[in-house]
């Protein structure tokens, strides 16, 4: 039974669903419904009984049986008289067939408003299934003897199981036809409210088929949770078309930057090797000059795989655990440590206060290392560098040439360098490494001309005193 569920479909198991509770409810009902029009009936039976006896009451007079019962219609109720031993005279087909309980009335004596009574089914002497009601009527003297009677009054029970009977057909009429709209109802349902759903699925299986990421569903105006799913899914299959394009834009560009240096390093490895075949030695300054170049090639080479792994880093992800507490001050003092062997002509200028942020601190010592970088590339000789850090902003000016206006909106973006940039060493990733970083940590930076040189801006969330469960150094 589990497999065949399983096997269902969505749009199946949702009609077979809906249909079951339209089924259990159907049946219910139509239950509860025979169950009250029975109840209702023996009420309106027991109540014509009691009516017979104060009209009995009303005549003052006890009915002889002994004459003969009357015969029994629907108008009026078989009335018997019976003692503690049984009817008064002789059974007939038509007659009551007390039970203990109508003889244990007619044996209590009692009469008047206190007089004992018991109502209850079944049936004459003839087997006739009847409902019975008796009553005490107390002692009374018969052929000279004391007697306690009892007066029993009946009702033919058959047109009640009759109309019963009627009623339940009809009910159970009326419930296939429910149950058969309710099946039909719930097909249509369900076919009608996964419409979207089948949109969604083929949407997935054209993505799976083709790998053309990028593909959405139309929502419509509706905000129920399909809609939210298609939106959800649009957003992904938007998200993935353009994660792919980053990616086959960050290849190809890698490609165009790599190949300049390893063809630069192929022909210079090609003339060795022809000087070594041809037995024709290389000048030893052209030969060490080779050398030289293919150890620049090797190193620009290292630098862009380098830059390209940091590059090629995920984005963090919202929801991900928190970052690490570092302190940015010691990150910019170890930075600039570098910047300075890097620049040894060049005037450095420090004023840092302490600031604590959560971040990678490899990738975010990586990214002040590029500004630095930058400054130290741009500034010229005996130059001053600026660096500061206050209230989580981080500064650093160099007092170069600056850059022009309609480049400033390009410097982050991947392999970008200016026109007067290129012919000096990097790969035109630094900047990009240095917002991608950034983003991480949920700062901002930013670069600007500062009339001479260059301003780059960084900042970071954070607090100038670490966590209270952090110790004091980091």
């Amino acid at each position: 039974m589990r497999n065949r569920w399983r096997r269902l479909t969505l749009r199946g198991r949702l009609a077979t669903m809906t249909a079951a509770v339209v089924t259990v409810a159907v049946v219910l009902c139509c239950a509860l419904a025979w169950f009250a029009a029975r109840q209702q009936m023996s009420t309106q039976v027991d109540d014509t009984l009691m009516q017979s006896w104060s009209e009995q009451k009303a005549l003052g007079s006890i009915p002889n049986p002994c004459n003969g019962p009357h015969p029994f219609d629907h108008s009026q109720a078989l009335t018997t008289v019976i003692t503690s031993a049984g009817p008064l005279c002789a059974n007939s087909d038509s007659n009551v067939r007390p039970t203990d309980a109508d003889l244990a009335v007619a044996a209590s004596g009692t009469d008047g408003p206190h007089a004992d009574s018991t109502i209850h089914d079944g049936r004459t002497y003839g087997g006739t299934p009847i409902r019975v009601y008796t009553v005490s009527l107390g002692n009374v003297t018969i052929n000279g003897q004391p007697t306690s009677l009892a007066i029993s009054f009946a009702q033919p029970l058959k047109p009640v199981y009759s109309a019963l009977a009627t009623l339940a057909v009809i009910l159970t009429v009326l419930a296939l036809v429910v149950i058969a709209g309710a099946l039909i109802a719930a097909w249509y349902v369900a076919r009608t409210g996964l419409k979207p759903v089948d949109r969604l699925t083929a949407a997935v299986e054209h993505i799976a088929r083709t790998e053309e990421v990028g593909t959405t569903i139309d929502v419509g105006e509706s905000d129920d949770e399909i809609a939210r799913l298609s939106t959800s899914f649009n957003s992904m299959s938007t998200a993935l078309a353009s994660s792919r394009e980053r990616q086959s834009q960050l290849i190809a560009d890698a490609g165009h930057e790599l190949r300049t240096p390893l063809t630069s390093l192929r022909t210079n490895v090609d003339l060795l090797v022809r000087s070594e075949d041809t037995g024709r030695p290389l000048p030893e300054e052209t030969r060490k000059k080779l050398l030289r170049n293919m150890k620049a090639q090797m190193g620009e080479l290292s630098t862009l795989i380098g830059d390209l792994l940091e590059l090629s880093r995920p984005t963090r992800p919202t929801g991900a655990r928190p970052l690490e507490v570092v302190a940015l001050h010691d990150i910019a003092a170890r930075a600039l440590d570098r910047a300075r062997l890097r620049g040894p002509g060049l005037e450095f200028t420090v004023s840092v206060e302490p600031w604590y942020v959560r971040a990678d601190a490899h990738a975010l010592e990586r990214a002040v290392i590029n500004l630095l970088d930058n400054a130290v590339k741009f500034s010229p000789a005996g130059g001053t560098i600026d660096l500061g850090l206050h209230f989580g902003t981080l500064t650093v000016r160099d007092h170069g040439p600056g850059i022009p206006e309609e480049d400033l909106a390009h410097v982050f973006e991947r392999f970008w360098r200016s026109p007067a940039a290129r012919q000096m060493p990097g790969s035109g990733l630094g900047l990009a490494i240095v917002s991608q970083t950034v983003q991480d940590c949920g700062g901002e930076v930013a670069l600007s001309n500062a009339h001479p040189g260059t301003l780059a801006t960084m900042k970071l969330p954070g607090a100038p005193t670490p966590p209270p469960e952090l110790p004091s150094t980091i």
